[in-house]
């Protein structure tokens, strides 16, 4: 059975700093790509970032980009997203997903999906 579980979220003021962690398991994880995503209430899912399997490439959302870092460990089946500067336009439910295809971990098309973390900023 295919789990990925996501830790780490929280209340933050403004400029604040979180760390993130999707933990996976039920799956040869370093078979598949991973990515972040979140959804602010009354708000569609957003890509948030993204990492190949081997960790060799990332991509980001360009409201994410320089502030937040996705990165790896296929030996703790872990994905973190350090998450700094935060705003409160960063507020959301924070999910993880892994597929094989790293197209797919840029979209909302992924394989599995976590049951998400709440982030929320104040102002």
């Amino acid at each position: 059975q295919v789990q990925l579980v996501e830790s780490g979220g929280g209340l933050v003021q403004d400029g604040g700093s979180l760390r993130l962690s999707c933990a996976a398991s039920g799956l040869p994880f370093s078979s598949y790509a991973v990515g972040w995503f979140r959804q602010a209430p009354g708000k569609e899912r957003e890509f948030v970032a993204a990492i190949t399997r081997s960790g060799s490439t990332t991509s980001y959302a360009d409201s994410v980009k320089g502030r937040f870092t996705i990165s790896r460990d296929n030996a703790k089946n872990t994905v973190p997203l350090q998450m700094n500067s935060l705003k409160p336009e960063d507020t959301a439910v924070y999910y993880c997903a892994a597929d094989p295809s790293f197209g797919s971990v840029l979209t909302t098309n992924s394989d599995y999906w976590g049951q998400g973390t709440q982030v929320t900023v104040s102002s």
